[in-house]
């Protein structure tokens, strides 16, 4: 299984919070209340930027070591660790709505039938999808 291991900067806020950057990875940032709601956001944040950058076909950037050569006061550098596999398999696979247009006939029709419509469309294009691949 692939693991996939970024320096983060964790900059701490005079309230106790953290904001969070990568600096191998422009655009990626998270934030936490604490130091320890950052560490769980921060791995959110990297495992979506990374999701992104897989499914825009992008070529993910070189590990680059600490110490940085800009660090804020204060700042602490972390490894974030995640595992690319496992969080393309959750968000490839998680549940999302979608508006479909029935005649209103059918709808009531298999609404006395007790036909679950999302089960229905679901199990109909998985056959379809599992003819064509």
């Amino acid at each position: 299984m692939r693991k996939l291991t970024y320096y983060a900067v964790f900059e701490p806020s005079a309230n106790g919070s953290y904001g969070v950057y990568w600096p191998d990875l422009p655009g990626c940032t998270s934030f936490g209340g604490d130091l320890p709601h950052a560490e769980r956001m921060a791995v959110e944040a990297l495992g979506l930027h990374i999701y992104g950058m897989e499914q825009d076909s992008d070529t993910l950037p070189s590990v680059t070591l600490p110490p940085f050569e800009e660090m804020p006061e204060g700042g602490i550098v972390m490894p974030v660790t995640i595992f690319p596999d496992i969080v393309k398999n959750e968000l490839d696979n998680r549940a999302v709505k979608t508006n479909i247009t029935l005649p209103a006939w059918l709808k009531d029709w298999a609404g006395t039938q007790g036909i679950n419509l999302s089960q229905t469309l679901q199990t109909t294009l998985r056959g379809m999808y599992d003819i064509n691949h």
